[in-house]
């Protein structure tokens, strides 16, 4: 997906006064500094492959909790957090696997919002 397009679907979503509450906390933001941002991103495949990737999730709309890493803040953030979530705001329909690309796709909006969240708490200097 082009980086503009992406660009695009935060900003329409950061109107959303549900999704733009969301923000790391120094608790998250140390968390990706320990960890380092390859294993975020590795954290996030593997939650959206296990906790959305089927075509109907076990505990569909209420899997992804509200705090505890920083992928589910973000997937709140960027409406990735379930499949109803994914259909509203992505068009990525329910009732069957999400494909490769699908997962490729809900990984990097969510990396986008992590790194822009980083970003913003350096210059704000929250970090």
């Amino acid at each position: 997906m082009k980086e503009d397009s992406i660009d695009n679907i935060l900003n329409a979503l950061n109107r959303s006064a549900f999704r733009r509450r969301f923000h790391l906390s120094s608790k998250e933001l140390s968390y990706i500094e320990e960890k380092g941002i390859s294993k975020i991103e590795e954290h996030a495949h593997d939650f959206i492959r296990k906790r959305l990737g089927d075509s109907y999730p076990l505990k569909d709309g209420k899997q992804t909790p509200m705090r505890g890493h920083p992928v589910f803040l973000a997937q709140h953030a960027t409406a990735t957090c379930c499949r109803g979530c994914l259909s509203k705001w992505h068009h990525i329909p329910p009732g069957r696997e999400l494909t490769k690309e699908e997962e490729n796709y809900i990984v990097e909006i969510i990396m986008r919002w992590i790194r822009r969240e980083i970003t913003h708490a350096k210059v704000c200097g929250t970090r």
